[in-house]
């Protein structure tokens, strides 16, 4: 008996993994199934990479569902979701496999669940090309959270390329999304919005994480911006350093790596957030795009400084799944992303 599929083109826009994980998470969430192609076809290694995979067959036992071809190497796969039960799960994506991306996958099926659910998560923390657990827990959960969404994150140990070996409880009780208005909140004349950030590392001198954050304190301070920075300082299985900076909506991230001075992670974390921070937007450009599927899906609007492929990839990605009306609209240098639910429709909103 054949099914009916949705198609997705997995090499439309930025090509990465990142349309694969909102197609699998909307299919689930919807109830349709999708076959999608070429996926990451213009990347120097084409395919599923390990961690993509590992986010599809977990989303596959969340939602008692059928994942083809979610291996490594694979170029194309059909998933057919089925009923999403609560419970606990525990997912092993091994090595630095990201803990955050991978959340991010099962999380809109999650709201789905037949009951209060759990998902222990093992991989790595704060790897390149993510966000860091640090960023999903104060600045995701907290915008998720605008739109209804009830998850706490407990971090149990970091974990940092190439050994990963960090671990991370996700709890969430299941309910339905509401629209949410994310606008920016200007401060009172004269005043400037306060920052806060966590600096860490892991079996370094303990002097890498105070000079990290020192030196993203003083750039904040020198833009205006007062911040307090606490320091993390851990022996772990895993070696590494980090920042993560925030203020509302918006954050800035930055990871250690060999022969890179601690000053400059701490600068590079501070020169992300001040550029967010004095766009006058109300959420940074990376939140932009992990958001794209709660409006569409609930509705609700916000405003970001630039609009990225990935952002503009997963709206593309979203239109398949959802009749929601999503505009893209530029005024002063700012764009405003809107998605509009038509009530009319028959698809079932979480």
């Amino acid at each position: 008996m054949s099914i009916s599929l949705i198609e997705i083109d997995g090499s439309y826009g930025e090509g990465g993994g990142q349309i694969v994980r909102t197609s699998v998470a909307l299919s689930a969430v919807t109830g349709k199934a999708v076959r999608i192609k070429r996926i990451r076809q213009a990347r120097p290694k084409p395919g599923l990479a390990p961690q993509h995979a590992q986010a599809i067959l977990a989303l596959a036992r969340l939602c008692d569902g059928r994942a083809s071809g979610a291996e490594p190497g694979s170029t194309e796969i059909v998933f057919e979701p089925g009923p999403i039960r609560g419970g606990s799960y525990r997912v092993e994506i091994g090595t630095a496999g990201s803990v955050t991306l991978l959340m991010q996958c099962l999380l809109p099926a999650m709201l789905k669940a037949s009951g209060s659910i759990s998902l222990e998560v093992h991989g790595g923390t704060d790897v390149s090309w993510s966000p860091t657990v640090d960023y999903f827990r104060y600045i995701f959960l907290p915008a998720l959270a605008r739109f209804g969404v009830k998850a706490s994150l407990e971090l149990r140990r970091r974990g940092y390329y190439p050994r990963g070996q960090g671990s991370v409880l996700l709890d969430l009780e299941p309910g339905a999304l509401v629209p949410a208005r994310l606008e920016s909140q200007l401060p009172q004349p004269g005043t400037k919005e306060a920052v806060q950030g966590l600096s860490h590392s892991s079996n370094l001198p303990m002097h890498v994480a105070r000079r990290q954050s020192e030196a993203a304190v003083a750039l904040l301070k020198h833009a205006g911006y007062e911040a307090h920075v606490d320091l993390e300082t851990l022996r772990l299985p895993s070696t590494g350093s980090g920042i993560t900076l925030w203020s509302g909506c918006k954050g800035g991230c930055a990871l250690g790596a060999r022969g890179l001075p601690a000053e400059e992670v701490g600068k590079r974390a501070a020169d992300e957030l001040i550029q967010e921070m004095d766009s006058g937007a109300s959420v940074d450009i990376h939140l932009a795009d992990q958001l794209v599927p709660y409006i569409a899906l609930a509705g609700g609007s916000f405003t970001v400084r630039e609009v990225s492929m990935h952002a503009k990839t997963n709206i593309w990605t979203a239109r398949h799944f959802l009749e929601t009306e999503i505009n893209v609209e530029e005024a002063e240098g700012i764009f405003r992303i809107e998605a509009f639910w038509d009530d009319n429709t028959s698809v079932d909103r979480p």
